[in-house]
């Protein structure tokens, strides 16, 4: 009772906060969320910043308009908090060249974040439009937040990182219902789930048990953890027979892999280091079926460079391939000048004969390309690869033919970070498993690239999929198609990694439905904030 008595006590001083001092609640609740993600993972934080988001909307009844405009300004600040910290690490990339963009670094580690924020923003307004005033609001803003979440994910062609489903990553038990509901549905559960909590505050209404929620929530977190634990225990990683990975992680600096003088410096690193005895019984290359090179590995258009297309050939043995990232030079004569490129992968035999290629269909923003790119340009700026005129997007999407290998999805850089694309690839010709070829060294050693890696984690556990992931710097990995990690070369390490191929397992739930049981969870809970909300218009 006395533990009850404080509780309340803390949630009402939330709830009658007001100006600045309810937009640094905000601001420090979300900034703590931010320790939900990798590599930090303590999302039992959650279980306190999700209920002083609930309390706040709370007060927010107060204002004007029903209260729609204080939610949605404590939403931004919420918001804010969460992505300052949590996306600090796009900063980095603009200090790769810091002469030419070290002055728009804050504009990036701010202005992304603010914008970002607008989506919780619109999440918690829309949750003060059904809000209860019972346990049922921890669900309506469940529902309001998947749905400002969800258009995040799409919205100027999306950016759904570090959606709040991914705290339930750690442990790798919890992670598995999303090969039944996906990002979306993960993300609707895990916010009713730390959300649950503030309804402790109810014990002074009339038959309320305030305990309900929570017990509620614990319940659904122990039944996914036991539905996890039983899917690993089921399903031991099997391997591809006779199949053999290696990935090369050369853990090159930004100044040398877009360097075109530094050709040859290039060359010889990835072809030493990739023939490396890596074990005691690992003689080099030729012991290797499938060797894996980051994305936009060279300094020049691979195919227009007849010497190093012949070093590959040497390098490679019959029966082994590349796959490896490169610029593309568009079709066209040879000698013509070169304006803008594709961003490509290429699958290369033992005779430098190209077996597959694929153009990335989702460019960055700003990265690869700007926005109104011709008026941005005409303005002075220019994205940080320096392209003019920005990447090619391609047109096709495809999947990659692999000699003795099962057909492989390809995944250029952040395209890994989207379950609807993933998604959407699934058809009568499944691929046997996807190949994440990435640059992450624009990001330093930071907590980036190891949400980078926890999100590709998710696509294989969603689509029963193994991922394969080859980095610049790291963080490399073989995945499972449950999302171990059966193999990793760590963050700023200089090495290859050799493994064996993971057997994909049948199409998982979520695979073979996308988003739909996301949606009937979605429509659950919508139906019953609305049976709350209509019940209590009744009593009155």
């Amino acid at each position: 009772m006395i533990a009850t008595s404080k509780l309340r006590s803390v949630a009402l001083a939330i709830i009658l906060s007001w100006g600045w001092k309810r937009a640094v609640l905000a601001l420090v609740a979300g900034a703590l969320s931010a320790l939900a993600m990798a590599p930090f993972n303590a999302w039992p934080i959650l279980f306190v910043t999700f209920p002083v988001l609930v309390w706040l909307i709370d007060g927010a009844g107060a204002g004007r308009y029903r209260g729609v405009p204080a939610a949605a300004l404590t939403g931004f600040w919420f918001g804010l908090g969460y992505f300052v910290p949590g996306l600090y690490w796009i900063g980095y990339a603009f200090l790769v060249d810091a002469d030419t963009f070290a002055w728009l670094m804050p504009f990036a580690v701010l202005g992304l974040p603010a914008y970002l924020a607008l989506f919780p923003a619109i999440g918690c307004a829309l949750a003060r439009l059904i809000w209860t005033r019972d346990a049922s609001r921890v669900l309506a803003l469940a529902a309001a937040l998947t749905l400002s979440e969800w258009l995040r994910g799409h919205v100027l062609t999306g950016f759904p990182w570090n959606t709040f489903g991914y705290a339930l990553s750690t442990p790798l038990a919890l992670a598995q219902p999303a090969s039944l509901v996906g990002l979306w549905g993960m993300t609707l559960i895990a916010i009713a789930i730390f959300a649950s909590p503030a309804a402790l505050i109810d014990s002074g209404r009339r038959g309320v048990r305030p305990w309900l929620a929570p017990l509620a929530a614990l319940v659904v977190l122990l039944a996914m953890g036991t539905f996890g634990a039983v899917r690993l225990a089921l399903r031991p990683t099997a391997m591809v027979p006779d199949l053999k990975l290696r990935i090369m992680q050369p853990n090159l600096q930004q100044d040398v892999k877009f360097n075109y003088s530094a050709k040859a410096e290039v060359m010889r690193k990835y072809l030493t280091l990739s023939d490396r005895a890596s074990g005691p019984r690992a003689t080099g290359v030729h012991d290797v079926n499938i060797l894996i090179w980051p994305e936009s590995a060279f300094p020049f258009f691979l195919t227009r460079e007849a010497d190093a297309m012949a070093q590959i050939a040497d390098l490679l043995q019959p029966g082994t391939v590349l796959i490896t990232g490169s610029v593309r030079a568009p079709d066209g004569p040879r000698n013509a000048r070169v304006t803008r490129a594709y961003n490509s992968i290429y699958v290369i035999d033992h005779d430098g004969n190209i077996l597959s290629v694929y153009d990335k269909l989702h460019l960055v923003p700003f990265g690869e390309y700007l926005p109104l790119q011709g008026l941005m340009e005409r303005l002075g700026f220019e994205q940080l690869t320096k392209v003019q005129g920005g990447f090619i997007s391609g047109t096709l999407s495809r999947k990659l033919d692999i000699p003795r290998a099962p057909r492989a999805l390809p995944l250029i850089c952040y395209e890994a970070i989207f379950p609807d694309y993933v998604a959407a690839q699934n058809s009568a010709d499944r691929p046997g498993w996807m190949v994440n070829l990435t640059n992450d060294g624009w990001f330093g050693i930071s907590t980036g690239p190891h949400q980078h890696l926890q999100q590709a984690q998710w696509r294989a556990i969603e689509q029963g999929l193994p991922l394969v992931r080859a980095a610049n710097t790291g963080i490399s990995a073989v995945i499972d198609p449950l999302g171990r990690n059966i193999a990793e070369l760590g963050l700023g390490v200089e090495g290859v990694l050799d493994s064996s191929l993971p057997a994909a397992i049948a199409p998982t739930i979520y695979a073979r439905s996308g988003d739909i049981p996301a949606a009937v969870l979605l429509a659950a809970a919508l139906l019953v904030v609305f049976r709350r909300r209509a019940a209590k218009s009744v009593a009155r």
